[in-house]
């Protein structure tokens, strides 16, 4: 998306694009139980949009809950996208196409991966 639009407007693409949820037994998953985000998602629409989805918003209300609470889940998601920037080619999005750009996190994904393995 562009730099200058709010992150809530892309919860909802974010949301519909994610694929059924592999599970080794049982009937696939089509969904997360629980989504966890900030304040700064924290908007009655975004809210019914993910209930009818049946998704558990686990959003900081704006206002009336600290973002402490939130920090144990969003470290890991921060951490992580440090780790891929630090991949010099995702730093700055060189590519033109998108499918060159997700290959190239798949690879970066996958050394992070390795690199932690072999610690």
């Amino acid at each position: 998306s562009a730099a200058n639009t709010h992150d809530s407007l892309a919860l909802e693409p974010l949301v519909r694009s994610i694929p059924p949820i592999r599970s080794r037994r049982g009937p696939r998953r089509r969904r997360p139980a629980k989504l966890h985000g900030d304040k700064g998602y924290d908007y009655p629409h975004l809210r019914a949009f993910l209930r009818g989805r049946g998704i558990t918003p686990r959003i900081a209300r704006r206002g009336i809950e600290s973002s402490q609470r939130l920090g144990r889940h969003r470290w890991v998601v921060e951490r992580t996208v440090s780790w891929l920037a630090g991949c010099r080619r995702l730093h700055r999005r060189y590519e033109r196409r998108a499918d060159h750009f997700a290959s190239f996190v798949a690879i970066a994904a996958a050394l992070i991966c390795y690199r932690r393995l072999t610690k």
